[in-house]
């Protein structure tokens, strides 16, 4: 599976999160090219601070693979992690990150922070951005749209 193919069903799973008034992020993680968990923001849903897409999504991986280190999986996201979800992604050992669009108001892989380059942590996995960035943008300024009217 793609990149593409990937952050497509990282789309799906935003609009979902936004269906039921979460901030519409969507996470998929691959692991052999094949998606091994997909999930979206349930902070609204839950009432919990740490259910963002990328958190929720490293954990069934985790629980699925039985190991917490994922050095052999790929984390696609529709935006730029945070501070706590890159803190997670680099905890996890992911082994590859991509996503959509930039994050400028809580960016931590490049926007504001770049926790995945950071060589004090001792994990720094390649990086890839800008896939499929217009479409997630596109929804969270839609959702945003929608809020303020």
């Amino acid at each position: 599976m793609t990149h593409e193919e990937a952050m497509r069903i990282a789309l799906e799973e935003a609009r979902v999160a936004a269906a039921h008034g979460d901030v519409p992020v969507g996470a998929v993680i691959l692991h052999n090219g094949e998606v091994i968990a997909r999930r979206h923001n349930e902070r609204e849903a839950s009432n919990d601070p740490t259910a963002h897409a990328e958190v929720l999504a490293l954990r069934d991986a985790s629980k699925l693979l039985n190991s917490w280190r994922l050095s052999e999986c790929t984390l696609v996201v529709t935006l730029e992690p945070c501070v706590m979800c890159a803190g997670a992604t680099q905890s996890a050992r992911i082994g590859r990150l991509v996503y959509g669009a930039a994050n400028f108001e809580a960016g931590a892989t490049a926007s504001l922070y770049n926790v995945m380059s950071d060589p004090r942590l001792g994990h720094n996995p390649p990086v890839e951005h800008g896939v499929l960035a217009d479409e997630s943008a596109a929804l969270l300024k839609e959702f945003f749209a929608s809020k303020r009217s």
